[in-house]
């Protein structure tokens, strides 16, 4: 198996880290002026815009015959895959690296940094029409929907990344640690059977979650294969486009997702390396054996001797005064002896 040596991709990430993205608000305006330094080397180019007329930007390299297709940022306020692409425009902009080489040798990428920037914007999920882009893979109602379609079907690629963030619920399955990454090889339908094109896009995670067990082991979960019919990744793996979900979820004391920044960089850049490298994507049985997504975790528990007034909370995110801020949430739910807390806070004595 073409693996990345973990020291490689630590260096690379510590010195081409964009320094000018940080934080999980990131806005078009805040890539707008980045596009021009990668012009030397990819071919840069303005595809659409959205519905409130805010420009959408394909950044395209390599001359290889395998064609790879990347998106982040269809829901607005998921931001941690456009901060790991532009660590990697950096990488392939300043790195003569025969790792780096080899992708772009063997590979055509197209990255689509921000597909929704109406809901970049305002920090929401939806689009400027109050459109789930994920949820309108069917009747593309949406600008941005119409636009990845025809990008999909015109660039016609044999691999396409879909990039996500995740709430700080989820946990690794029979573990008490945070899933700060979760793969997804999508189903076609519903009884979810294995397809070519489903075992196609196990091999390629495969590949990711071996490389990440070297550095974050037991941190890595599997999203639930449940066929959602409107579903984006869903409706293009059963059209033949095999499509890798990653979803970028905590990494604990991250809350801005700057570690799990990280662990999407070498995710992606694993990807990319493995199919350029790989001619048959036949292995993927220890895809099963990645542990499911589970949720017990809250962001802050309090604790009391009588654990039945245990109360837990969320953080809120919103907009106030042009800064994204975290409010604490009370959770109405009562709580399971099984949840944990991110932060918890033990009380003596109970105030009820």
């Amino acid at each position: 198996m073409s693996l990345l040596s973990i020291e490689f991709l630590e260096t690379i990430f510590t010195e081409q880290k964009e320094s000018s993205l940080f934080g999980k608000w990131i806005r078009f305006e805040d890539i707008r002026n980045l596009f021009e330094k990668y012009q030397s080397l990819f071919e840069v180019t303005q595809i659409g815009t959205s519905e409130q007329e805010r420009p959408i930007y394909q950044l395209k390299i390599g001359s290889g015959e395998k064609k790879i297709l990347l998106w982040s940022q269809m829901h607005g306020n998921e931001s941690t895959g456009t901060r790991a692409f532009f660590d990697l425009f950096n990488c392939f902009l300043n790195i003569k690296s025969n790792n780096l080489q080899s992708i772009i040798k063997e590979c055509t990428l197209v990255f689509i940094p921000m597909l929704n920037p109406d809901g970049a914007e305002v920090y929401t999920r939806v689009n400027g029409n109050n459109i789930d882009l994920n949820r309108d893979a069917v009747d593309r109602k949406a600008k941005e929907s119409k636009l990845l379609r025809t990008i999909l079907e015109g660039f016609n690629p044999e691999f396409c990344f879909n990039l996500h963030d995740q709430r700080t619920i989820f946990n690794v399955e029979n573990t008490n640690n945070p899933a700060t990454i979760s793969f997804l090889a999508p189903s076609e339908e519903e009884t979810r059977m294995l397809t070519k094109g489903r075992i196609a896009t196990m091999n390629v995670i495969v590949a990711m979650n071996t490389m990440l067990q070297n550095i974050i082991p037991n941190c890595v979960g599997r999203y639930t294969d449940e066929f959602y019919p409107t579903a984006t990744g869903d409706n293009f793996q059963k059209l033949g486009y095999n499509t890798i979900l990653i979803e970028s979820g905590h990494f604990p004391n991250d809350y801005v997702r700057e570690e799990s920044r990280k662990y999407t960089f070498f995710s992606i850049l694993q990807g990319l390396y493995y199919i350029a490298k790989t001619s048959e994507f036949k292995t993927y049985k220890t895809y099963f054996n990645i542990p499911n997504n589970d949720k017990v975790f809250y962001d802050v528990i309090h604790r009391y001797p009588n654990s039945e007034n245990d109360v837990a909370y969320q953080y809120q995110n919103e907009i106030i005064d042009n800064k994204l801020i975290a409010k604490l949430v009370k959770v109405d739910e009562k709580l399971k002896k099984t949840n944990i807390g991110h932060h918890e806070i033990v009380f003596e004595k109970d105030f009820f």
